[in-house]
């Protein structure tokens, strides 16, 4: 059953840094699209930021050049570091993974979600 975990989430200083992780485990073949989301109280979930199977990357304006995505293709994993956090930056960070090539079929999964939150 293919499925994704994440890990990394906490707490942490305004300033400060945190590297979320999540990793697809399962029958998969590849994967095209992996990304983050996330979802403060009170709003919509929104991307923060995207990566192709080709390293094609786009972010929401609000974490540019704080924010970097990347991703393993042979772990199946992907990866957001986060710098400079603000307190603007808390939410619930889910993990997305789209057109996933698996035994299962062509499949799409979301994260169970990790919370950060930034608070001095």
């Amino acid at each position: 059953q293919v499925q994704l975990v994440e890990s990394g989430g906490g707490l942490v200083q305004p300033g400060g840094s945190l590297r979320l992780s999540c990793a697809a485990s399962g029958s998969i073949f590849s994967i095209y699209t992996m990304g983050w989301y996330r979802q403060a109280p009170g709003k919509q979930r929104e991307l923060v930021a995207g990566i192709t199977s080709g390293g094609s990357t786009n972010y929401v304006d609000s974490v540019k050049g704080r924010f970097t995505i990347s991703r393993d293709n042979a772990k199946n994993t992907v990866y957001l570091q986060m710098n400079s956090l603000k307190t603007e930056d808390t939410a619930v960070y889910y993990c997305h993974a789209n057109r996933i090539f698996s035994r299962e079929g062509v499949l799409e999964r979301w994260g169970q979600g990790t919370q950060v939150i930034v608070s001095s």
